[in-house]
């Protein structure tokens, strides 16, 4: 399984959005510079984000977007799911009439235990949990940094 670049950068958007939400509505602009992502592909992104709910839009000068929860609410799986649909490793797993043999196909159980695992991990890490590891590595850096100057 390989996430498309709209998956990607949707979930670095909202991480970039999380990071800035106490500083009102963030403009496409900012997260597109910050991020390295083109505007146009975000306008898009942030469609689908704005019609799932989990972003709501400010327009005007001092316009943008902002989260419609708080980051400890919203998982990576809520933001995947919006822009890639259900995470799956094979069709069997998501619609048994795709294949005439899923009630005995043995590889299926792999796919359904693997299908498990990622949901597992992506609907447990929450855009909260993603800003507490960025400050932490962060302030790892900064101190490792001061080390460094000393020397």
């Amino acid at each position: 399984m390989k996430l498309s670049t709209k998956g990607r950068y949707g979930l670095k958007a909202m991480f970039e959005l999380s990071l800035n939400q106490n500083n009102g509505p963030v403009p496409l602009k900012f997260i597109a510079k910050k991020q390295n992502i083109s505007d146009q592909y975000l306008e898009q992104i942030f469609s689908s984000l704005k019609k799932s709910g989990l972003v709501t839009s400010v327009r005007g000068a001092q316009g943008g977007y902002l989260l419609s929860k708080e980051p400890k609410d919203i998982t990576v799986g809520d933001i995947l799911t919006v822009l890639e649909g259900p995470v799956s490793l094979s069709d069997c797993v998501l619609d048994d009439e795709v294949c005439e043999n899923s009630g005995v196909c043995v590889t299926k159980v792999v796919w359904e235990k693997m299908k498990k695992g990622i949901d597992e991990v992506i609907n447990s890490i929450t855009l909260q949990d993603m800003i507490n590891d960025h400050n932490k590595n962060k302030l790892e850096n900064d101190i490792t940094s001061t080390i460094s100057k000393k020397k």
